[in-house]
């Protein structure tokens, strides 16, 4: 009984394990995490996408500059933008990175990306891949790290969650078996558990954190949710100045309202499911998913970028100039912190929350009746001088 369907459902799952052996071997072959500071000049490129991208990213540019002014003038640093990640020349080139684009990407080291336009059914563009997506695929980007800070509440959290596997890297892969049965794959490599796990920790290392915590269902899901935690508590080891400890995600999400334990908390390391719920549940408490900045990390690059959309209609409009480059700032400040400048990320974080929330001289509202871009980079870079 049954025996065509389950033959065809092991042929379709019998794929799915060639297709990830296959990546396995890709992992192994990959290197160690770059170190920035063996580099002798770091290159950051900054990709505006379109809309109102190029607009907020040259605000950011300015601020990340006048911060690593020292460091430009010595050629330790060195900002390119890169032009061309338009819809209109995807779409033109049927694209979802350009080749020569893609080709400058991969000569810098890290990326500050704004926005780009995913064309959706009915919009004037044909259907173009993600750049996002693209992105992350052809730079291996396999970590994406989300900060939430509440400096008020004493919440100053770093999540990073994996990319690649856990329950949604078979997502369109999964088996009907009858009309009655689905089966669905969660997917836990080692070398993709080390990685993860190891870039929270040297993350952590970095940045004078104490406390690494992993976040699983291991006492349930055994097999792939046990590997992940197995794993972390090896790498754990190679860390012993930091604390190392788990917990699982019910709990978790209980915990991360808890005003008497939430503060104890600092850098969280997950699998992919957990993260995405988890990440969202954390920008609430900061004020929404549209307010935490957003970093994709890989061995070799890594992406930092504004969350939000492109905003089209600003740009037809003529508002473009008052579109409000926090967002993209904030990714800014990531990527100092990415790259080892530890004292310029902070001052930005600090001046950040002076500016819009405690003194907030400047209001943005994207229209004529609020600050530009290009003012409130001013007030901002104002008040760093200030600190």
């Amino acid at each position: 009984m049954y025996k065509e369907q389950i033959e065809a459902a092991k042929e379709q799952f019998g794929k799915l394990l060639e297709k990830q052996l296959l990546r396995v071997e890709d992992m192994k072959a990959q290197g160690d995490f770059v170190d920035y500071k063996s580099l002798e000049k770091i290159v950051v490129g900054v990709c505006g996408g379109d809309g109102i991208g190029p607009a907020i990213t040259g605000q950011a540019q300015r601020v990340l500059e006048y911060l690593l002014d020292k460091e430009v003038k010595e050629g330790k640093v060195e900002f390119r933008v890169i032009e061309g990640l338009t819809i209109e020349k995807r779409a033109q080139e049927m694209k979802a990175i350009p080749d020569e684009v893609l080709k400058e990407l991969k000569e810098c080291d890290v990326i500050l990306k704004g926005p780009t336009t995913t064309p959706r059914k009915g919009d004037e563009w044909p259907n173009v891949e993600s750049a996002n997506v693209a992105m992350r695929k052809e730079l291996d980007l396999f970590a994406n790290v989300r900060p939430v800070r509440i400096p008020e509440q004493g919440i100053d959290w770093t999540f990073y969650r994996e990319n690649t596997e856990g329950g949604y890297a078979a997502g369109k892969e999964g088996v009907n078996v009858t009309e009655d049965l689905g089966i669905d794959f969660t997917i836990a490599t080692t070398q993709g558990c080390d990685r993860i796990i190891r870039a929270a920790f040297e993350f952590a290392k970095v940045n004078g954190k104490t406390r690494v915590t992993a976040v699983t269902k291991a006492n349930i899901i055994k097999t792939t949710d046990g590997k992940f935690l197995d794993n972390f508590y090896r790498i754990a080891k190679d860390y012993p100045d930091i604390t190392a400890d788990d917990w699982y995600i019910d709990i978790m999400t209980a915990k991360l309202v808890d005003e008497k334990r939430r503060k104890d908390f600092q850098v969280m390391v997950l699998p992919n499911l957990y993260g995405d719920i988890i990440t969202d549940e954390a920008a609430e408490l900061q004020g929404g998913v549209g307010t935490a900045g957003s970093a994709n990390i890989g061995k070799k690059y890594s992406m930092f970028e504004a969350i939000h959309g492109s905003a089209p209609r600003m740009v037809q409009e003529g508002r473009d100039i008052y579109a409000d480059p926090c967002s993209v700032i904030r990714a800014g400040a990531m990527l100092l912190s990415h790259i080892g400048y530890i004292e310029q990320s902070e001052k930005l974080y600090k001046a950040l929350d002076i500016c819009t929330i405690t003194e907030k001289k400047l209001v943005m509202t994207g229209r004529a009746d609020g600050a530009t871009g290009a003012g409130f980079a001013d007030y901002l870079m104002e008040t760093i001088n200030r600190l």
